[in-house]
Protein backbone atom coordinates (compact mmCIF):
# COMPACT_ATOMS: atom_id res chain seq x y z
CA UNK A 1 0.00 0.00 0.00
CA UNK A 2 1.66 3.21 -1.20
CA UNK A 3 0.76 6.48 0.49
CA UNK A 4 1.46 9.88 -1.02
CA UNK A 5 4.00 11.78 1.09
CA UNK A 6 2.59 15.13 -0.02
CA UNK A 7 -0.92 14.09 0.91
CA UNK A 8 0.21 12.93 4.35
CA UNK A 9 2.21 16.11 4.92
CA UNK A 10 -0.84 18.22 4.15
CA UNK A 11 -2.98 16.08 6.45
CA UNK A 12 -0.42 16.28 9.25
CA UNK A 13 0.00 20.05 8.90
CA UNK A 14 -3.76 20.55 8.82
CA UNK A 15 -4.20 18.45 11.95
CA UNK A 16 -1.43 20.33 13.77
CA UNK A 17 -2.82 23.67 12.71
CA UNK A 18 -6.33 22.71 13.72
CA UNK A 19 -5.02 21.97 17.21
CA UNK A 20 -3.30 25.37 17.32
CA UNK A 21 -6.32 27.19 15.90
CA UNK A 22 -8.60 25.55 18.45
CA UNK A 23 -6.95 27.74 21.12
CA UNK A 24 -9.03 30.90 21.49
CA UNK A 25 -7.48 34.19 20.42
CA UNK A 26 -7.84 35.63 23.94
CA UNK A 27 -6.18 32.67 25.64
CA UNK A 28 -3.39 32.73 23.09
CA UNK A 29 -2.55 36.35 23.88
CA UNK A 30 -2.93 35.89 27.63
CA UNK A 31 -0.30 33.15 27.43
CA UNK A 32 1.84 35.51 25.36
CA UNK A 33 2.04 38.30 27.98
CA UNK A 34 4.16 36.46 30.62
CA UNK A 35 6.37 35.09 27.85
CA UNK A 36 7.05 38.61 26.54
CA UNK A 37 7.71 39.96 30.03
CA UNK A 38 10.06 37.09 30.86
CA UNK A 39 12.04 37.49 27.64
CA UNK A 40 12.24 41.28 28.20
CA UNK A 41 13.61 40.87 31.73
CA UNK A 42 16.13 38.29 30.51
CA UNK A 43 17.31 40.66 27.75
CA UNK A 44 17.58 43.50 30.26
CA UNK A 45 19.76 41.40 32.57
CA UNK A 46 21.99 40.28 29.68
CA UNK A 47 22.49 43.83 28.41
CA UNK A 48 23.24 45.08 31.94
CA UNK A 49 25.75 42.29 32.46
CA UNK A 50 27.40 43.04 29.12
CA UNK A 51 27.66 46.81 29.87
CA UNK A 52 28.64 46.25 33.47
CA UNK A 53 25.89 48.51 34.83
CA UNK A 54 22.15 48.54 35.28
CA UNK A 55 20.38 49.98 32.23
CA UNK A 56 17.76 51.70 34.36
CA UNK A 57 14.02 51.58 34.72
CA UNK A 58 13.43 53.12 31.31
CA UNK A 59 15.61 50.46 29.68
CA UNK A 60 13.77 47.71 31.54
CA UNK A 61 10.38 49.04 30.44
CA UNK A 62 11.63 49.36 26.88
CA UNK A 63 12.97 45.79 26.75
CA UNK A 64 9.80 44.33 28.27
CA UNK A 65 7.68 46.39 25.90
CA UNK A 66 9.84 45.38 22.94
CA UNK A 67 9.67 41.66 23.76
CA UNK A 68 5.93 41.67 24.51
CA UNK A 69 4.98 43.50 21.32
CA UNK A 70 7.27 41.32 19.17
CA UNK A 71 5.86 38.16 20.76
CA UNK A 72 2.31 39.50 20.34
CA UNK A 73 2.80 40.24 16.65
CA UNK A 74 4.62 37.01 15.87
CA UNK A 75 2.10 34.80 17.65
CA UNK A 76 -0.87 36.55 16.08
CA UNK A 77 0.78 36.43 12.67
CA UNK A 78 1.23 32.67 13.08
CA UNK A 79 -2.39 32.39 14.20
CA UNK A 80 -3.66 34.25 11.12
CA UNK A 81 -1.28 32.47 8.73
CA UNK A 82 -2.46 29.12 10.02
CA UNK A 83 -6.04 30.11 9.29
CA UNK A 84 -4.90 31.00 5.78
CA UNK A 85 -2.95 27.73 5.55
CA UNK A 86 -6.04 25.76 6.54
CA UNK A 87 -8.06 27.41 3.79
CA UNK A 88 -5.33 27.11 1.18
CA UNK A 89 -3.73 23.81 2.10
CA UNK A 90 -1.89 22.23 -0.81
CA UNK A 91 -1.57 25.50 -2.82
CA UNK A 92 2.23 25.20 -2.85
CA UNK A 93 3.97 28.44 -3.86
CA UNK A 94 0.87 30.54 -3.08
CA UNK A 95 0.95 29.43 0.54
CA UNK A 96 4.67 30.22 0.80
CA UNK A 97 4.08 33.74 -0.52
CA UNK A 98 1.26 34.34 1.98
CA UNK A 99 3.31 32.74 4.77
CA UNK A 100 6.37 34.97 4.29
CA UNK A 101 4.41 38.16 3.55
CA UNK A 102 2.21 37.76 6.63
CA UNK A 103 5.26 37.16 8.83
CA UNK A 104 7.08 40.21 7.42
CA UNK A 105 3.94 42.31 7.84
CA UNK A 106 3.64 41.17 11.44
CA UNK A 107 7.21 42.23 12.18
CA UNK A 108 6.74 45.66 10.50
CA UNK A 109 3.60 46.26 12.55
CA UNK A 110 5.49 45.25 15.71
CA UNK A 111 8.30 47.74 14.98
CA UNK A 112 5.91 50.65 14.46
CA UNK A 113 3.90 49.70 17.55
CA UNK A 114 7.07 49.67 19.64
CA UNK A 115 8.11 53.15 18.51
CA UNK A 116 4.57 54.47 18.90
CA UNK A 117 4.15 53.14 22.43
CA UNK A 118 7.65 54.26 23.42
CA UNK A 119 6.91 57.79 22.14
CA UNK A 120 3.70 57.85 24.14
CA UNK A 121 5.28 56.53 27.35
CA UNK A 122 8.37 58.71 27.28
CA UNK A 123 6.75 61.71 25.56
CA UNK A 124 8.97 61.49 22.51
CA UNK A 125 8.21 62.50 18.96
CA UNK A 126 7.00 59.68 16.73
CA UNK A 127 8.09 59.30 13.11
CA UNK A 128 6.30 56.75 10.93
CA UNK A 129 8.16 54.03 8.98
CA UNK A 130 11.52 53.07 10.47
CA UNK A 131 13.19 51.59 7.40
CA UNK A 132 16.59 50.92 8.99
CA UNK A 133 15.07 48.71 11.66
CA UNK A 134 12.72 47.18 9.07
CA UNK A 135 15.54 45.99 6.78
CA UNK A 136 17.28 44.08 9.54
CA UNK A 137 14.00 42.73 10.91
CA UNK A 138 12.90 41.47 7.49
CA UNK A 139 16.13 39.49 7.14
CA UNK A 140 15.61 38.00 10.61
CA UNK A 141 11.97 37.12 9.85
CA UNK A 142 12.86 35.41 6.56
CA UNK A 143 15.58 33.34 8.25
CA UNK A 144 13.34 32.36 11.18
CA UNK A 145 10.37 31.54 8.93
CA UNK A 146 12.57 29.43 6.66
CA UNK A 147 13.92 27.46 9.62
CA UNK A 148 10.37 26.90 10.91
CA UNK A 149 9.14 25.84 7.47
CA UNK A 150 12.02 23.39 6.96
CA UNK A 151 11.50 21.95 10.44
CA UNK A 152 7.74 21.45 10.01
CA UNK A 153 8.23 19.95 6.54
CA UNK A 154 10.83 17.48 7.81
CA UNK A 155 8.67 16.60 10.79
CA UNK A 156 5.57 16.06 8.65
CA UNK A 157 7.59 13.96 6.20
CA UNK A 158 8.91 11.76 9.03
CA UNK A 159 5.40 11.37 10.43
CA UNK A 160 4.06 10.45 7.00
CA UNK A 161 6.72 7.75 6.62
CA UNK A 162 6.01 6.49 10.14
CA UNK A 163 2.28 6.26 9.41
CA UNK A 164 2.99 4.46 6.15
CA UNK A 165 5.19 1.99 8.01
CA UNK A 166 2.52 1.42 10.66
CA UNK A 167 -0.17 0.89 8.01
CA UNK A 168 2.04 -1.60 6.19
CA UNK A 169 2.66 -3.46 9.46
CA UNK A 170 -1.08 -3.57 10.14
CA UNK A 171 -1.69 -4.90 6.64
CA UNK A 172 1.03 -7.53 7.03
CA UNK A 173 -0.40 -8.62 10.39
CA UNK A 174 -3.85 -8.86 8.86
CA UNK A 175 -2.51 -10.93 5.96
CA UNK A 176 -0.63 -13.15 8.42
CA UNK A 177 -3.77 -13.68 10.49
CA UNK A 178 -5.81 -14.51 7.39
CA UNK A 179 -3.14 -16.96 6.21
CA UNK A 180 -2.99 -18.66 9.61
CA UNK A 181 -6.77 -18.97 9.74
CA UNK A 182 -6.86 -20.33 6.20
CA UNK A 183 -4.26 -22.93 7.17
CA UNK A 184 -6.17 -23.97 10.27
CA UNK A 185 -9.45 -24.15 8.40
CA UNK A 186 -8.01 -26.26 5.60
CA UNK A 187 -6.58 -28.94 7.88
CA UNK A 188 -8.14 -32.38 7.73
CA UNK A 189 -6.61 -35.02 9.94
CA UNK A 190 -4.71 -37.47 7.67
CA UNK A 191 -5.78 -40.36 9.92
CA UNK A 192 -9.41 -39.49 9.23
CA UNK A 193 -8.71 -39.49 5.48
CA UNK A 194 -6.86 -42.82 5.73
CA UNK A 195 -9.66 -44.47 7.72
CA UNK A 196 -12.36 -43.06 5.43
CA UNK A 197 -10.65 -44.31 2.29
CA UNK A 198 -10.19 -47.75 3.86
CA UNK A 199 -13.88 -47.83 4.77
CA UNK A 200 -14.84 -46.86 1.21
CA UNK A 201 -12.55 -49.54 -0.21
CA UNK A 202 -14.12 -52.22 1.98
CA UNK A 203 -17.65 -51.12 1.04
CA UNK A 204 -17.13 -51.02 -2.71
CA UNK A 205 -17.86 -54.74 -3.07
CA UNK A 206 -20.08 -55.23 -0.01
CA UNK A 207 -22.37 -52.20 -0.32
CA UNK A 208 -21.63 -50.03 -3.40
CA UNK A 209 -24.43 -47.58 -2.60
CA UNK A 210 -23.05 -46.81 0.86
CA UNK A 211 -19.56 -46.51 -0.60
CA UNK A 212 -20.86 -44.01 -3.13
CA UNK A 213 -22.64 -41.95 -0.47
CA UNK A 214 -19.54 -41.93 1.70
CA UNK A 215 -17.38 -40.82 -1.23
CA UNK A 216 -19.77 -37.97 -2.02
CA UNK A 217 -19.82 -36.84 1.62
CA UNK A 218 -16.02 -37.03 1.83
CA UNK A 219 -15.75 -34.94 -1.33
CA UNK A 220 -18.19 -32.42 0.11
CA UNK A 221 -16.19 -32.15 3.33
CA UNK A 222 -12.95 -31.55 1.46
CA UNK A 223 -14.64 -28.93 -0.68
CA UNK A 224 -15.55 -27.08 2.51
CA UNK A 225 -11.98 -27.45 3.71
CA UNK A 226 -10.07 -26.22 0.66
CA UNK A 227 -12.40 -23.39 -0.33
CA UNK A 228 -10.21 -20.44 0.65
CA UNK A 229 -12.73 -17.90 -0.62
CA UNK A 230 -14.98 -18.54 2.35
CA UNK A 231 -14.94 -16.16 5.29
CA UNK A 232 -13.25 -16.96 8.59
CA UNK A 233 -16.68 -16.74 10.22
CA UNK A 234 -19.72 -18.65 8.98
CA UNK A 235 -23.27 -18.89 10.23
CA UNK A 236 -24.15 -21.55 12.78
CA UNK A 237 -26.30 -23.21 10.13
CA UNK A 238 -23.37 -23.45 7.70
CA UNK A 239 -21.03 -24.77 10.37
CA UNK A 240 -23.53 -27.44 11.37
CA UNK A 241 -23.76 -28.55 7.73
CA UNK A 242 -20.02 -29.21 7.90
CA UNK A 243 -20.45 -31.17 11.14
CA UNK A 244 -23.39 -33.15 9.74
CA UNK A 245 -21.37 -34.06 6.65
CA UNK A 246 -18.52 -35.26 8.84
CA UNK A 247 -20.88 -37.30 11.04
CA UNK A 248 -22.49 -38.89 7.97
CA UNK A 249 -19.05 -40.21 7.01
CA UNK A 250 -18.36 -41.48 10.51
CA UNK A 251 -21.74 -43.22 10.69
CA UNK A 252 -20.57 -45.47 7.88
CA UNK A 253 -17.48 -46.40 9.88
CA UNK A 254 -19.08 -46.78 13.32
CA UNK A 255 -22.57 -47.93 12.32
CA UNK A 256 -25.02 -48.08 15.23
CA UNK A 257 -22.29 -48.28 17.86
CA UNK A 258 -22.37 -44.49 18.40
CA UNK A 259 -25.46 -42.33 18.69
CA UNK A 260 -24.85 -38.90 17.13
CA UNK A 261 -27.07 -36.04 18.36
CA UNK A 262 -27.13 -32.39 17.28
CA UNK A 263 -29.08 -29.82 19.32
CA UNK A 264 -28.89 -26.19 18.17
CA UNK A 265 -30.95 -23.22 19.33
CA UNK A 266 -32.87 -22.12 16.22
CA UNK A 267 -32.43 -18.45 17.13
CA UNK A 268 -28.69 -18.85 16.50
CA UNK A 269 -28.97 -19.98 12.87
CA UNK A 270 -27.76 -16.67 11.44
CA UNK A 271 -25.21 -15.85 14.12
CA UNK A 272 -21.61 -16.39 13.12
CA UNK A 273 -18.96 -18.64 14.62
CA UNK A 274 -15.47 -19.62 13.42
CA UNK A 275 -15.43 -21.83 10.36
CA UNK A 276 -14.35 -25.44 11.02
CA UNK A 277 -14.45 -24.87 14.79
CA UNK A 278 -16.63 -27.82 15.82
CA UNK A 279 -15.51 -30.59 13.44
CA UNK A 280 -12.02 -30.99 14.99
CA UNK A 281 -13.62 -31.25 18.45
CA UNK A 282 -16.02 -33.94 17.25
CA UNK A 283 -13.13 -35.79 15.64
CA UNK A 284 -11.16 -35.44 18.87
CA UNK A 285 -14.04 -36.98 20.86
CA UNK A 286 -14.27 -39.95 18.49
CA UNK A 287 -10.52 -40.50 18.41
CA UNK A 288 -9.70 -40.15 22.12
CA UNK A 289 -12.98 -40.64 23.95
CA UNK A 290 -15.22 -43.11 22.14
CA UNK A 291 -12.85 -45.34 20.17
CA UNK A 292 -12.89 -48.09 22.84
CA UNK A 293 -16.58 -47.82 23.79
CA UNK A 294 -18.22 -51.02 22.55
CA UNK A 295 -21.86 -49.91 22.56
CA UNK A 296 -24.28 -47.23 23.78
CA UNK A 297 -21.73 -44.56 22.92
CA UNK A 298 -23.07 -41.02 22.69
CA UNK A 299 -21.67 -37.96 20.98
CA UNK A 300 -23.75 -34.81 21.31
CA UNK A 301 -23.13 -31.35 19.83
CA UNK A 302 -25.01 -28.49 21.51
CA UNK A 303 -25.11 -24.78 20.69
CA UNK A 304 -27.02 -22.63 23.16
CA UNK A 305 -27.80 -18.94 23.45
CA UNK A 306 -27.30 -16.91 26.63
CA UNK A 307 -25.61 -13.52 26.71
CA UNK A 308 -22.98 -15.30 24.59
CA UNK A 309 -22.82 -18.35 22.33
CA UNK A 310 -22.09 -21.61 24.16
CA UNK A 311 -20.82 -24.53 22.08
CA UNK A 312 -20.50 -27.93 23.76
CA UNK A 313 -19.20 -31.24 22.41
CA UNK A 314 -20.33 -33.96 24.83
CA UNK A 315 -19.52 -37.68 24.90
CA UNK A 316 -19.75 -40.55 27.37
CA UNK A 317 -16.35 -41.96 26.57
CA UNK A 318 -13.06 -42.09 28.45
CA UNK A 319 -12.69 -39.09 30.81
CA UNK A 320 -10.17 -36.39 30.06
CA UNK A 321 -6.84 -37.02 31.82
CA UNK A 322 -5.70 -34.54 34.46
CA UNK A 323 -2.66 -33.65 32.34
CA UNK A 324 -4.44 -33.16 29.05
CA UNK A 325 -2.17 -33.34 26.04
CA UNK A 326 -3.06 -30.75 23.42
CA UNK A 327 -3.70 -32.79 20.30
CA UNK A 328 -4.50 -31.35 16.89
CA UNK A 329 -8.16 -30.82 17.65
CA UNK A 330 -7.61 -28.73 20.76
CA UNK A 331 -4.49 -26.93 19.53
CA UNK A 332 -6.16 -25.71 16.36
CA UNK A 333 -9.17 -24.62 18.40
CA UNK A 334 -7.10 -22.50 20.78
CA UNK A 335 -5.15 -20.94 17.91
CA UNK A 336 -8.27 -20.13 15.91
CA UNK A 337 -10.08 -18.56 18.87
CA UNK A 338 -7.01 -16.53 19.80
CA UNK A 339 -6.67 -15.16 16.27
CA UNK A 340 -10.35 -14.23 15.98
CA UNK A 341 -11.29 -13.12 19.50
CA UNK A 342 -8.04 -12.29 21.29
CA UNK A 343 -8.81 -12.93 24.96
CA UNK A 344 -12.59 -12.59 24.61
CA UNK A 345 -13.37 -16.30 24.69
CA UNK A 346 -13.40 -19.21 27.14
CA UNK A 347 -12.63 -22.92 26.77
CA UNK A 348 -13.74 -25.33 29.50
CA UNK A 349 -12.63 -28.98 29.55
CA UNK A 350 -14.88 -30.84 32.00
CA UNK A 351 -15.42 -34.37 33.24
CA UNK A 352 -18.21 -33.52 35.70
CA UNK A 353 -21.15 -33.53 35.80
CA UNK A 354 -20.77 -34.74 32.21
CA UNK A 355 -17.72 -35.05 30.02
CA UNK A 356 -17.59 -32.15 27.58
CA UNK A 357 -15.54 -29.46 25.90
CA UNK A 358 -17.35 -26.15 26.18
CA UNK A 359 -16.49 -23.03 24.19
CA UNK A 360 -17.97 -19.62 25.04
CA UNK A 361 -17.65 -16.83 22.47
CA UNK A 362 -19.33 -13.43 21.92
CA UNK A 363 -22.10 -12.86 19.40
CA UNK A 364 -21.23 -11.99 15.81
CA UNK A 365 -24.40 -11.44 13.82
CA UNK A 366 -24.62 -12.16 10.11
Amino acid sequence: MKISDNCDQDQYQEKSLNNFSSISWLRLNLYNIPVGIGVGIALCLLISAFKGQWIGTRGLIYQVLFSTVIAFCIVNTIFVSQKIMKLGSGKGWLFLVVYYLSSILGMLIAIEMIYLIRAWLFQQEYHFLHLEDARFSIVVVVIVCTVIKVYTSQKSNMNAKLREKNMNLLKLNQMKTEAELATLQSKINPHFLYNSLNAIASLIHEDPDRAERMTIQLSKLFRYSINQNQESLVTVQEEMEIVSTYLDIERVRFGDRIDFVIAVDEELSNDKIPRFLIQPLVENALKHGLKNVADHALLRVEIQKTDKIIIAVIDNGIPFPEELETGYGLQSTYEKLQLLYGSDYEVQILNNPIKQIKIIIPFTHG
